[in-house]
């Protein structure tokens, strides 16, 4: 319906477009001025300029990480050759399953040590009753006895560095201390690391080494965090409890969460601060070091917004006809105006500069009016 009207819309306003300085009705050029019937048939439609509330949004980069509560980073506590690997890529765990197996002399010694402590023990404590008995019978000084005393509390002290040593290294109760130690997971996740290898030899993180390895990353991604940056002058717009929209290069779909966290410090290389958002993620299509672009949405706010049928792109400028009057005779008077736009919503383009509120603007019909201009 539409394309049959062009015609007879071209020659209703032929007559607004002018030959030469003028046209036939006396319009000046770059104007255009009809009769309220030319009007009432091509469709043009005109409505006043006015504020609507427009989304206010903050857009920032950002990255995907763990929940730092959800991912464990195991390290041997002991020093030893791996001769087994019991948990590989993508394999869910459990809690106390194990990961590993290392062949190390530290369990060996730790053992040692403990049953030196306890026959040490035994003696001083058996030394201390003895000098009590002689010290009783007056048969021994009063300075054996707390020479024995101090060197029976120097063996408890040596016994209980020695129970808490194994106590680390016995995993789980049903776990026998000897020279095959598993290695074990800490909490339920999944494998996402291994970094060793059966035959590897691995420094453990008593033996006092400077450098130790991490085995293996366990985490779970059913949750993840978007960690984002914020410029100092953008601190004072962002709340915890603000939405959060999502998008990764990898998916035409968006993730959606809330601000949970924003730091109170900034960063002193790049002046930003982290900003933290928890996305529920139980398809684990977000993966962490996964790059994203996170929209903040801030509330809304008054703006001058006008719809987008309204706006034309001529050359290098946007423009918009306003409807600024009558003629004496009668005659509807259009004249085009240059704005500069803001924020774009889809349905409705903020106006910055070029339009005031409670102008006539013309919302349709703008691009035919623009043929006699």
């Amino acid at each position: 319906m539409r394309l049959r009207l062009l015609p007879t819309i071209a020659l209703l306003l032929a007559c607004g477009k002018p030959p030469s300085a003028t046209s036939a009705n006396g319009a000046p050029r770059g104007e255009v001025w009809l009769r309220p019937a030319q009007v009432t048939q091509a469709q043009i439609k005109v409505e006043s300029v006015e504020l609507r509330p427009l989304p206010s949004k903050l857009i920032t980069t950002g990255r995907i990480a763990f929940d730092d509560l959800k991912v464990a980073h195991v390290f041997s506590p002991v020093t030893g050759r791996v001769t087994e690997i019991n948990a590989d890529f993508g394999q869910k765990v459990k809690k106390g399953q194990a990961l590993a197996v290392i062949d190390s002399p530290d369990l060996g010694q730790a053992y040692s040590d403990l049953l030196k402590a306890q026959a040490d023990l035994t003696a001083a404590q058996h030394d201390v009753e003895r000098q009590r008995d002689l010290a009783s019978a007056h048969a021994s000084s009063s300075a054996q006895l707390e020479v024995s005393e101090d060197n029976f509390h120097k063996v408890q002290a040596e016994m209980a560095r020695a129970e808490l040593k194994i106590k680390l290294l016995r995993t789980s109760k049903g776990d026998v201390v000897n020279e095959r130690y598993v290695l074990r997971s800490p909490i339920d996740g999944e494998v996402v690391g291994r970094n060793v290898n059966p035959g590897v030899e691995v420094q453990g993180m008593l033996s006092g080494a400077n450098v130790t390895t991490e085995l293996f990353t366990v985490g779970s991604i059913d949750e993840v965090w978007m960690l984002g940056d914020l410029y100092e002058n953008d601190l004072s717009k962002v709340k915890a409890g603000d939405k959060v929209e999502i998008k990764a290069v990898s998916y035409p779909d968006s993730f959606h969460g809330v601000v949970d966290y924003v730091s109170q410090t900034l960063d002193p290389i790049t002046r930003t601060a982290r900003l933290r958002s928890t996305i529920d993620n139980a398809d684990h299509r977000l993966k962490p070091e996964m790059y994203v672009t996170a929209t903040v949405n801030l509330g809304e706010r008054p703006a001058l917004a006008v719809p987008r049928s309204a706006l034309l792109r001529l050359q290098d400028q946007w423009i918009v006809f306003i409807q600024a009057g009558r003629t004496e005779a009668g005659l509807l008077h259009f004249v085009p105006r240059p704005v500069k736009i803001g924020a774009d919503e889809g349905d409705l383009i903020e106006i910055v500069q070029g339009l005031e509120v409670g102008e006539q603007l013309v919302t349709q019909g703008a691009i035919l009016l623009s043929s006699q201009v």
